[in-house]
Order: C-alpha cells, then structure tokens, then sequence
C-alpha cells in the first residue's frame, strides 16, 4: 500500500487505477483496505491523490485498459456508474446496471479471439439472456475507435430499458 501512496503523485489517474488494479489482481491489496488504511496514514503528497482515485463515486474496479476507456463513453450515454466485475449466472461481467438490468462486456483480443472463447461468450449472453438480463458486447476497436457508436448504443439500449416494464426482477424484486 505504501508503493501506492509513494507513486501516486507521478502518475496519471488512468495510471494509477491501472496500479490498484494490478495489485488488487495479485492480492497484494484490497481497494477497501487501503482506502480505510488511508485515514491513518500520516500526511504525505500520494495519501489525498490516492484518496481521491480510490473515492468510492468515482473509482471501479477494472482487468483492463479497454474497460478503463469504456466508462467515460458510459457516463456520456447517460448511465449511472455500473458495478464491475460482479457474478452473474455463472459468470463474471465486465459492467452490470441492475437497475437497468443491462450487462456489458468489452472483448480484447487477448481472451476473445479465439472461436472456442468466442463460443463461451454466445453461451454466456444467451445465459444473461435466458435470466432476462440485456447483455450488450463491445470490442476494442469499437470502443477504442469508435466511441461515438458505442455511447449511441448504450444511451439506445438504456433509454428502451427505462420505458419497458421490469420483466427481469424476481417475484420478490417487484413492487407491484
């Protein structure tokens, strides 16, 4: 956690959330952990950026440079700041808008290249289908070169999901 606060100052914000990120991989840290461990820590230049970064309104947990670029084209569409890496059916979704019940996944072509990987991802959106969730599919180059697109898609898909009534809650979800 000290690495953390050290390097904090000399780094861009997408930087160090790259930094949490990696550690919180490793194990080597817990967001939540430092965040607390922050409030004892005696004054030095990192503690307030690291503070800021790890702001609970404004950080989210991400595996990837692409996930990190996806969230400021969802901002602009309008959505709310999503829940990340959360488990759903089975599996684990890069973005999630229970409210909405949207589920969104970004594809590099590091994991989603191959037609066995690209198998299991149909499976795991018929998957999200079949519960009543909306699972949306973007890939690096959409996001990343097409951010236009994305956010038109996004603020498209959340719009028809704020005016369609709430099919995907459970019985014991719903206030009718």
């Amino acid at each position: 956690m000290f690495t953390l606060v050290d390097i904090a100052p000399r780094l861009t914000r997408d930087e160090l959330e790259a930094a949490i990120n990696e550690a919180d991989k490793r194990n080597l840290v817990n967001p939540q952990g430092v965040r607390s461990a922050l409030e004892t820590i005696s004054p030095r230049p990192g503690v307030g950026i690291l503070r800021e970064t790890l702001d609970r309104r404004t950080f989210r947990l991400t595996r990837s440079q692409l996930e990190r670029l996806f969230l400021p084209i969802a901002n602009r569409a309008g959505l709310a700041v999503p829940l990340t890496r959360q488990h759903l059916n089975g599996y684990e979704v890069d973005f999630y808008w229970p409210d909405l019940g949207l589920v969104v996944d970004t594809d590099g072509l590091r994991y989603h290249r191959t037609p066995a990987q690209q198998a299991v991802d149909r499976r795991r959106d018929q998957t999200h289908s079949a519960a009543g969730l909306v699972p949306l599919r973007f890939t690096h180059a959409q996001v990343r070169y097409e951010p236009g697109y994305v956010e038109e898609t996004l603020a498209t898909v959340a719009n028809r999901l704020l005016r369609a009534p709430v099919s995907w809650q459970t019985p014991s979800q719903r206030h009718d």
